[in-house]
């Protein structure tokens, strides 16, 4: 105790004096005084070193702020589905905190599938909730880039194929998060549709393609999520990387929408100092991401937008005009972050953090097929249960790339399912494949130990000598998020399920019949084994509550309501990008003479459904697709008037009846199809979506607002949005497939 003293009684006078010297820094306007006039004020203090400080990293995963004014650091942290861990200064390898670990929330894919923007908002909330507590100050998240090929590797962290559902669940999302005083960081703006070649990239896009598939998701972050940051890909545009991309960032985000947020570079993803400077970055991270421990003593100031800008500026090349632009931008996102005094404090690992993972996970579970019912299991009629599949017993949260998280626990769905029937039924695994037996990511561990040394043979013989002697076999497979699958930095070569999981569905159909399969993916896969089996579940990666969630929807006790957020290919041929495009690219050059991929986008606004249905496919899913444990009537549709004004409303109602025995709930989607029009247009857009939930025999009259701008198009030879005059139906559907009723009316 003595020893304790002694050292607060020296450190005492040091302690003191710190407190004189920041009681001597000025003093900003007051929170109430208005935003810009506290970013004036700061401005006007900082010396043109400190401007440069602020707008580059000092470490992995932080900016420096201004310690002389009293401006603190910024704190960044890897999102969107969870809380990265603490990790080295300048390394990537983790810090070994014992404090750091999160709630895993479902897969953004999961979200997306909810089709509820009450669930977008209460994820977002959750993980501000985190964020805040761990103290952080932006959340590198949500991904929102348009599944353009079903192989992309960071498909799991996006909100699917259509860019009017992935607007409306990414608003309430950063609203979420935000409300805690959390910045999200929107990414990756824009065009990254592909991992494979991702920093050489180069998409060809023309204006109207890319303002109707690949912009609106942006522009609704950015207009009506307000969200405070944006970050660059890595790909290009047109020649010129995108993080740093004038016509992106400086026409576009800035321009056009009027945009007042800071732009962050992804990590390494800056090249120049001149276009960096010019084209619209605000905040340069991980260019030298081993600056600590190679080069000089600190590679950060020899970041491009560090000591280069700053000799460039005393050299006369560049003035301070888009140095204070920049600034002006870092000091708004650390006004409303790290300097907001009325932000909440936020928890970790809350009861209600748990209860809101599972309530995502249950609303996205998509229902695919239950041809003879025999989903939910009725336990009453079930002695034995052969569980199959190694995605059955395999933790997912570790791994994927910079979603990798280290969760505060995770329930496989063996356990869950094992926790829910008790003694009720007998429960009998059998692993079927070795796949990934890894559990380690950047120095985080599952603790599971996966190996197993038998042979395939041996595993594929218990398998089938399980699922004979039960009375229902459940097949949990798909990919997990080892390289190649749903992965960062890798695409996926092959639409196949790995390790023969298809080969071993359709041995063990003929083993037992009574087979459904458990497909866990960020994705979608191929399903040649689809008319064998009786039930499919499209499960995702749920998170922490992952097995409680699986078993409360197989058991019944949750009536799964989820919609696909994408099409489910049977085959590449179905998909636009690799019938007409050029995936990955041919060999092209940049604007800086280095050699790139070009990828032209040959489909142009014919993404998804929209493909589909122009060529009269037939995929395995339709997007929009899913079902539920009851059944739903829809009645006639109905519009408000017949002939709109282009400067009115019309409104279209339809009732939804639930005809079955249990309570439920539908997604009842709105498609516009424009019956004459100057311009190409797909067959149908989707345009609206309401989630009800219905009880048994209950009616609801479902109404959705149509407005001149759902009716719109972008006319690139004008580069503007045009409602045409003329004949339009809306069509109320089920899925974009199952088109339930519809309504003609015209546009005066």
């Amino acid at each position: 105790m003595k020893t304790r003293i002694l050292k607060v009684a020296v450190l005492l006078p040091f302690w003191i004096s710190g407190l004189l010297a920041t009681a001597q820094t000025p003093v900003y306007p007051d929170e109430k005084e208005p935003l810009e006039q506290r970013v004036e004020d700061a401005l006007s203090r900082m010396t043109l070193k400190e401007k440069i400080n602020i707008i580059h990293a000092q470490s992995k995963f932080s900016a420096p702020g201004v310690p002389r004014l009293g401006i603190p650091e910024l704190w960044c942290t890897d999102g969107p589905m969870g809380v990265r861990p603490e990790v080295l200064w300048d390394e990537w390898e983790q810090a070994e905190w014992t404090n750091d670990s999160c709630t895993a929330f479902p897969a953004l894919s999961c979200l997306a599938a909810t089709w509820n923007p009450d669930m977008a908002l209460l994820y977002g909330k959750s993980i501000g909730e985190e964020a805040r507590f761990r103290n952080k100050n932006v959340l590198l998240g949500p991904g929102i880039n348009i599944y353009r090929t079903p192989l992309c590797g960071r498909n799991f962290e996006y909100m699917g194929e259509d860019p009017y559902l992935t607007s409306n669940m990414a608003v309430p999302y950063i609203q979420g998060v935000q409300s805690n005083g959390v910045a999200v960081c929107v990414k990756h703006f824009a065009l990254n549709n592909n991992e494979i070649n991702r920093h050489t990239s180069n998409p060809i896009v023309d204006d109207r393609t890319l303002y109707e598939i690949y912009l609106p998701g942006f522009k609704a972050a950015a207009t009506e999520g307000k969200a405070w940051s944006f970050m660059g890909g890595y790909n290009l545009f047109r020649g010129e990387h995108a993080s740093y991309n004038p016509i992106l960032m400086n026409q576009i985000l800035k321009g056009e929408w009027q945009w007042d947020g800071a732009v962050i570079s992804d990590w390494g993803a800056v090249h120049n100092t001149r276009m960096a400077v010019t084209g619209g970055l605000d905040m340069e991270f991980g260019s030298w991401t081993d600056g600590l421990t190679e080069g000089a003593s600190n590679a950060y100031d020899n970041y491009w937008l560090a000591n280069p800008y700053l000799k460039g500026i005393q050299d006369g090349i560049y003035t301070e005009k888009e140095l204070n632009d920049k600034v002006r931008r870092v000091l708004r996102l650390t006004f409303r972050t790290a300097m907001n005094s009325k932000k909440p404090w936020g928890s970790m690992v809350s009861d209600e953090h748990k209860v809101a993972c599972r309530k995502i996970g249950e609303e996205g579970v998509v229902l695919l097929q239950n041809n003879t019912g025999i989903l939910p299991i009725d336990l009453s009629k079930v002695r034995r249960i052969a569980v199959i599949g190694e995605n059955a017993i395999k933790m997912m949260t570790v791994g994927g790339g910079s979603s990798s998280l280290k969760a505060k626990y995770e329930i496989t769905p063996l356990d869950g399912l094992k926790k829910r029937i008790g003694n009720q039924a007998e429960i009998i695994y059998a692993r079927g494949y070795v796949g990934d037996t890894a559990g380690e990511f950047n120095g985080v561990k599952t603790g599971q130990n996966l190996q197993d040394n038998r042979s395939a043979e041996e595993l594929k013989a218990e398998a089938i000598r399980v699922a004979k002697n039960a009375d229902v076999v459940l097949f949990i497979g798909g990919l997990n998020k080892s390289e190649h699958q749903d992965c960062e930095g890798t695409d996926r070569e092959t639409m196949e399920l790995p390790y023969n999981q298809n080969e071993l569905i359709m041995e063990l159909f003929k083993a037992n019949e009574n087979l459904f399969v458990v497909n866990i993916s960020g994705t979608g896969v191929a399903m040649p084994w689809k008319d064998q089996v009786h039930s499919i579940l499209q499960a995702w990666y749920l998170g922490s509550e992952t097995g409680n969630t699986l078993a409360s929807v197989l058991l019944g006790d949750v009536n799964p309501s989820g919609k696909l957020p994408y099409t489910y290919y049977s085959s590449l041929d179905q998909c636009g990008a690799h019938k007409l495009g050029e995936y990955p690219g041919h060999k092209g050059i940049d604007a800086l003479g280095n050699e790139v991929f070009d990828i032209p986008y040959n489909e142009g606004i014919f993404v998804g459904y929209r493909f589909i249905d122009k060529n009269r496919l037939k995929p395995t899913f339709p997007f929009g697709h899913g079902l539920s444990y009851t059944t739903f009537e829809y009645g006639k549709a109905e519009a408000d008037r017949k002939i709109m004004e282009k400067n009115e409303k019309l409104v279209i109602t339809v009732p939804v009846t639930n005809t079955g025995s249990r309570a439920g709930a539908e997604v009842i989607q709105l498609y516009i199809r424009d019956l004459k029009s100057s311009l190409p247009r797909p067959v149908k857009e989707l345009k609206g979506f309401c989630k009800v939930v219905l009880q048994p025999n209950e009616t609801k009259q479902v109404s959705f607002t149509i407005t001149a701008e759902e009716l719109a198009y972008f006319d690139d030879a004008k580069h503007q949005w045009v409602a045409e005059p003329g004949k339009f139906e809306a069509l109320v559907a089920a899925s974009s497939a199952d088109i339930r009723t519809k309504v003609s009316f015209e546009l005066k």
